[in-house]
């Protein structure tokens, strides 16, 4: 290393053309050299603390950043264990979380935390509750008692209650109005059976549920769900982790529950129109979704062939979707295609984008052509290596954050796999070759079986009767 760092350092000095081009080869080699020695000494796994504490699969790692400790954890009790009952009740129990606590209202919890600089937030998706909290080193014993006591001993007033009754609803009411996420309904209500965890409560259905939901159902499910046996909690940055492990092991000390995340079943289609409409009068834009279910969960085999595949088609402006259908032929505001739904079960391949009404038509047979380009012709090497040195990049360069890093912990036991999976992703993802993710695409994938469905004005439709 020192000797090519004498050579770039000899080549700074060169003027001519020649100099110029060595010069930018030198500096390749360095960065080349950086790269891959870092690569083989910047192992994450063997640096994980892993332990249980009372039930909590807790993962703890340490950064060179001082003085700062990210947080991010998750357990299930999202809206997936609502079947069968109120579709609104997991999400309504997780708002009323930082709502205040059986010994402390939420002004008295904000006070503590404003006063040290450290946030601490919970939200509900469909599997999980998650967990994100930040704050100083000297303040993880606060964060974490709060934590503890906020998911153990909620308040669950009848107040708060009826506040997240009229803020759940009014979040819907303006959900309505878009027209992404009435594509995107429409969509997961045709590729996902009834009682797959990606598959939604429509938006209609969701309105009466909220008003019908009592906070005595929000005390039943908190009651059933909420434990430590499925929970997991990572923390990344400036950590003493005796200090934390005893902390975790205070604050949860004799708490029980919590249940295992239901068996996911698999994504196919029903019966219903593969084109659909969700016509909403006065839109600037309509929006088209191109899916079909991909069978593919995160960590099974071929899932990282598709993935470069799909971004080659369509990751940002360097895409084949965005570099046509928007910069050669303009007809998108904006269009891209990805994996999606895919930590916990297997999810979908879906392309997205926005058109203005007028340039519908001509938008859709254009996304239809670069698709079938894409599926037919397939992928080209250099468009593959583009594309893993891309994914490679942004993968380090996620992990260099506290936050990062913290998130693709969890990520990581999320989907199930070893934690050496964030040692050994980048030369997974190396070592994958055209033909790989060519022969990835054809068997996951068929154009002719996608479900489209357009929401916004769509030129010639009418609205649904009511």
């Amino acid at each position: 290393m020192k000797r090519i760092l004498s050579l770039f350092s000899v080549l700074l000095a060169c003027g001519s053309a020649a100099g110029r081009a060595l010069r930018s080869s030198a500096l390749l080699s360095v960065v080349g050299c950086s790269l891959l020695l870092t690569s083989a000494i910047a192992q994450i796994a063997p640096h994980v603390t892993r332990t249980k504490v009372n039930g909590i699969d807790v993962l703890l790692y340490p950064t060179g950043v001082k003085n700062v400790v990210n947080i991010k954890g998750s357990l299930p009790a999202g809206d997936v264990f609502s079947a069968g009952g109120n579709p609104a009740i997991a999400t309504l129990t997780g708002m009323l979380l930082d709502q205040g606590t059986t010994t402390q209202d939420k002004f008295a919890i904000a006070a503590k935390l404003d006063a040290v600089g450290a946030t601490l937030d919970f939200s509900v998706d469909n599997e999980m509750v998650e967990i994100t909290a930040k704050c100083l080193k000297k303040d993880v014993p606060l964060v974490l008692s709060l934590i503890a006591e906020q998911l153990r001993s909620p308040a669950l007033s009848a107040e708060e209650f009826d506040k997240a009754k009229k803020q759940f609803a009014g979040g819907i009411q303006r959900s309505l109005e878009s027209t992404d996420n009435q594509a995107a309904e429409a969509a997961a209500l045709v590729l996902y059976p009834a009682g797959h965890p990606n598959r939604p409560t429509p938006h209609a259905e969701m309105l009466a549920a909220i008003e019908k939901a009592t906070l005595d159902e929000v005390k039943v499910f908190h009651k059933k769900y909420y434990g430590p046996a499925h929970m997991t909690l990572t923390a990344v940055g400036d950590l003493d982790i005796p200090q934390i492990q005893a902390e975790l092991g205070k604050g949860f000390a004799g708490w029980t529950g919590g249940v295992a995340l239901p068996a996911a079943l698999p994504a196919t289609p029903g019966d219903a129109p593969k084109e659909q409409v969700v016509f909403m009068p006065e839109k600037t834009s309509v929006t088209v979704i191109l899916a079909q279910p991909s069978r593919l969960h995160y960590g099974e085999a071929d899932y990282q062939a598709l993935r470069v595949g799909t971004a080659i088609l369509g990751s940002g402006f360097t895409g084949r979707l965005m570099g046509n259908v928007r910069d050669k032929e303009g007809l998108t505001y904006g269009i891209s295609a990805r994996l999606t739904h895919d930590t916990f079960a297997d999810g979908d391949f879906r392309i997205a984008g926005t058109f203005a009404p007028n340039l519908l038509d001509k938008g859709v047979a254009s996304t239809q052509r670069q698709l079938t380009l894409w599926y037919d012709q397939g992928v080209t090497d250099k468009e593959v290596t583009d594309r893993k040195t891309n994914l490679i990049g942004s993968f380090k360069v996620g992990l260099a954050t506290t936050d990062g890093m913290a998130n693709q912990l969890l990520a990581t036991v999320n989907r199930g796999l070893p934690l050496t999976w964030l040692d050994t992703y980048a030369s997974e993802i190396a070592v994958l070759t055209p033909a790989q993710v060519n022969a990835a695409i054809k068997k996951h994938l068929s154009p002719d079986k996608m479900v489209m469905i357009k929401a916004g004005t769509v030129p010639g439709a009418v609205p649904a009767a009511k």
